[in-house]
């Protein structure tokens, strides 16, 4: 079975996010679970938290298929030691908000070596750091996503995310998600060779590392290495991926979370996948 869903708003308190969930018919979701554009935010109230898990029980989400995104400011690659202070703090911040609200992943975008170090020191650091996260942190799973490879990100070779999760102590705790625009623009066919690169990504990752996938179409080139999303079968990708990813066992029971810039079309985005089961 296929769980389906969008990267929701939580205006309002992390709480409304399964509601706005629902109302496009969703049965997984992502959110960020404070504001992303800040380094620091005030703490979850007691009362979001209580409201929040109240609302995932009554819109029938399950923690499993709910996939969390820390913010975009983070990166775990940083060569400048008072940035990768800022970093850990609020990874660690963001991994204990899942943590209190009953989640069982964070979703990241590695990191970036800003041109100021190699990337094997790029992907050590990134790996450092998400121990000490784990080690800090109980029953959350952090979740590495690959990357389109745009300027100096890590993470658009399926090599390094292997690499990272080699260097992670804890095995149970460290996995991956895939996102179908980025692995595209990062140059892998996944239209003209979907089972090819679906079978590299198992052989050198491995398919019991997967925790989700962001379905996303894309408007740039195989191996533009530019991260530009664009709505279900609109873009590159084209309808017929959609149609085979649908149909592809490997990516039952997980979430699968659309990221389409067009949100006024998700509701219709997720019938219309459906429809492809």
């Amino acid at each position: 079975m296929k769980y389906l869903g969008a990267h929701v708003s939580a205006s309002g308190g992390v709480e409304n996010a399964p509601l706005n969930a629902k109302e496009i018919g969703a049965n997984a979701f992502a959110l960020f679970t404070k504001n992303q554009r800040q380094w620091v935010a005030a703490p979850l109230t007691q009362k979001s938290i209580t409201l929040f898990k109240e609302n995932m029980d009554k819109c029938g989400f399950k923690p499993e298929f709910v996939l969390p995104h820390d913010s975009s400011l983070i990166n775990l690659g940083n060569p400048d030691e008072e940035a990768i202070q800022k970093s850990r703090a609020a990874f660690i911040d963001e991994m204990q908000r899942c943590e209190q609200l009953g989640l069982k992943m964070l979703n990241f975008h590695p990191g970036s070596h800003l041109n100021k170090i190699s990337v094997e020191e790029c992907l050590n650091r990134i790996a450092d750091n998400i121990n000490l996260a784990l080690s800090k942190t109980s029953g959350v799973t952090a979740v590495i996503e690959n990357t389109a490879g745009q300027g100096s990100n890590v993470g658009n070779r399926l090599e390094e995310i292997r690499y990272i999760i080699d260097r992670v102590e804890d095995k149970s705790r460290v996995g991956y998600c895939i996102d179908t625009c980025h692995i595209y623009s990062a140059g892998y066919d996944i239209v003209a060779d979907y089972d090819a690169v679906f079978e590299e990504m198992d052989r050198v990752v491995g398919l019991e590392y997967l925790k989700g996938i962001h379905l996303n179409d894309t408007k740039k080139a195989l191996g533009s290495r530019v991260d530009r999303h664009d709505s279900v079968g609109i873009g590159l990708l084209g309808i017929d991926f959609f149609k085979r990813f649908m149909k592809d066992s490997r990516f039952d029971n997980m979430p699968i979370i659309l990221e389409t810039p067009d949100e006024s079309r998700w509701a219709e985005e997720i019938a219309l996948l459906r429809s492809f089961e």
